[in-house]
């Protein structure tokens, strides 16, 4: 089948009124009549946006709901018919075979109701009223190309969009209620750059019972970018959505699916941190979580010389300049050692120097290095210590320049160090979410990732006029969006970020903190110039059998549902 061609697509931001179901509905069929008389294809309206979200019970909230079909789905269909598009309409459902309630999305075609999501990932004011949705994570082939649909929280979790984009989807209609930072959102951008897909945002604005919401609607292409958006008030976004622009699953040059490796993505259908994880972790007697203790991290991005020798220099300075500031962990970037060309073995002359370091400096350093190992070399990251070498990682994720000398690495490694649980992975390791959430999953407090990833990871912020509450900021920002503060985030742990600083490379390292709605974040980064950032973090817990530390807790680990994530562990059939 041939690729569609490109049209116009339109997010419509609105602020619904509770208990004025008749009025949302006819504002927002004006809002969508106007979009598809302006030539859009592709018409997507907010979560709950016919009744309002802050429903406090089933009893309040059953005025409101309805079935799809039923009879505010036909009113859109009849726009839909008449201007041949599509539209995506949020409202509260009622299965009348069970009775019960569900947050959905329909998504509305020419000939009626094409299908329907239930928002599958519930936040917290859903089970007030509503289930767990059943019917999820579809991809709606259609002659404008493949949809699928999402609904607010749903996105906070990597693996619903990955469900979809791998499902074939071109385009991700995000309706949300989204509230409680500077919208565009760094998820919604993280969630289209890292599967090279479009994503069309369509966020409510203004109060409801308290809660104010951050507008902010927008349409975010297959980079990251945000092409076109909004800030607050009633509004019609418009963009192009082109479809083979997001078939070519680009992630800064890598052909991103092509990166994957499922066969080891297996920990994803487990869910280690249901179980309280200070019991689940030490249960057999085997690998309990280190005693957490506050410690200082630290990063350092430089542009690693042809010669070893003068890269084993640059870790001695940087080394003595970390264990000067009270750091118990240094991390440096991909080959920051040597490369392809003085590639060594694992227990040669260059890693025992650099050992030696480390444990000069009463350090634990992490560096990249080209490894020999026989007739094959591999792009390797090693960790050293005060008690000598303490471990290695090949990298398993291999960018397209790799493959030209390096053979990939097949399992995952994470560390029991005096500071924590240290995770290890390598430049593109970090484009596919599923490496740090593996190693998430496995308990790690920190991940380590030396990197040589070029330019196209972050984006600036204008500022918005949205009230929100200190210390939410506001104003503008020139890195509102890192996506590897994202990858943090979303897996409540520390990045420990290394880039190079080079040609072709920018640096922008950081250390990223462990939950993505703490205000002021919690993290350093030294961006756009050769150096060190260095940040304190505590994994201590109170007094307490539970944890009370976000990073040994991980509230948004804990809330997957990976009963719903079993094609991300098969290899691909298409997308």
């Amino acid at each position: 089948m041939p690729t569609p061609a490109p049209f116009k697509a339109a997010a419509i931001q609105f602020e619904p009124v509770m208990f004025a179901k008749e009025r949302n509905v006819t504002r927002l069929l004006d809002l969508c009549r106007e979009a598809a008389q302006g030539g859009a294809r592709l018409i997507v309206t907010p979560e709950m946006g016919t009744t309002g979200y802050c429903w406090y019970d089933r009893a309040e909230v059953a005025p409101e709901v309805e079935t799809i079909p039923g009879p505010t789905t036909a009113r859109f269909a009849d726009i839909a018919a008449a201007h041949d598009c599509y539209i995506v309409v949020g409202l509260p459902e009622v299965d009348p075979a069970t009775g019960l309630y569900y947050n959905s999305a329909a998504l509305i075609g020419p000939e009626g109701v094409v299908g329907v999501h239930r928002k599958s990932h519930p936040y917290i004011s859903e089970p007030k009223w509503a289930a767990s949705g059943d019917v999820a994570h579809q991809v709606f082939d259609t002659k404008i190309g493949r949809i699928a649909l999402l609904i607010c929280m749903d996105l906070h979790f990597f693996e619903t969009v990955r469900l979809e984009t791998l499902g074939g989807a071109d385009v991700i209609c995000h309706i949300s209620n989204w509230l409680a930072e500077r919208t565009p959102a760094p998820y919604w951008i993280t969630r289209a750059w890292e599967n090279g897909c479009y994503v069309i945002e369509a966020n409510r604005w203004g109060l409801e019972r308290t809660v104010q919401f951050s507008g902010g609607s927008c349409i975010i292409a297959p980079d990251g970018s945000v092409d076109a958006q909004t800030d607050g008030g009633d509004a019609i976004v418009t963009g192009t959505i082109d479809p083979a622009r997001t078939r070519a699953r680009m992630v800064l040059g890598e052909p991103v699916f092509e990166l994957r490796r499922p066969a080891l993505y297996k920990t994803l259908m487990t869910n280690s941190f249901t179980w309280n994880p200070l019991d689940y972790f030490r249960l057999y007697g085997r690998q309990p979580l280190p005693a957490g203790r506050a410690s200082t991290l630290a990063v350092a991005q430089f542009a690693p010389a042809a010669d070893p020798a003068a890269n084993l220099a640059t870790v001695a300075r940087l080394a003595a300049e970390a264990a000067g500031a009270g750091a118990a962990l240094l991390v440096l970037p991909e080959l920051a050692l040597n490369g392809p060309e003085t590639a060594e073995a694992l227990d040669g002359p260059l890693i025992d120097r650099f050992t030696r370091i480390a444990m000069r400096h009463r350090l634990h350093i992490v560096a990249g290095f080209a490894e020999t190992d026989g007739a094959r070399r591999y792009n390797s990251v090693v960790l050293s210590g005060p008690e000598g070498r303490v471990g290695s990682y090949r990298k398993i994720h291999l960018a397209q320049a790799d493959r030209a000398w390096a053979s990939a690495g097949d399992s995952w490694r994470h560390f029991d160090l005096p500071f924590g649980r240290l995770g290890l992975i390598t430049g593109t390791d970090a484009l596919p979410p599923e490496s740090i959430r593996v190693l998430a999953l496995a308990g790690c407090d920190i991940v380590a990732c030396p990197a040589a990833l070029p330019p196209g990871f972050t984006g600036a912020h204008a500022g918005t006029a949205i009230p929100h509450n200190a210390p939410i900021p506001t104003g503008a920002d020139p890195f509102h969006w890192h996506a590897f503060r994202a990858r943090s985030g979303e897996n409540n742990l520390h990045l420990a970020f290394a880039n190079r600083m080079e040609a072709g490379n920018p640096g922008l390292s950081g250390i990223f903190g462990a939950d993505t709605f703490a205000f002021p974040r919690h993290e350093s980064a030294v961006l756009e110039e050769e150096g060190m950032a260095l940040l304190r973090i505590d994994l201590t817990n109170a007094d307490t059998p539970y944890p009370s530390n976000v990073v040994r807790r991980k509230d948004l680990i804990t809330m997957r549902l990976p009963h719903h994530y079993t094609p991300l562990i098969m290899e691909r059939t298409q997308g």
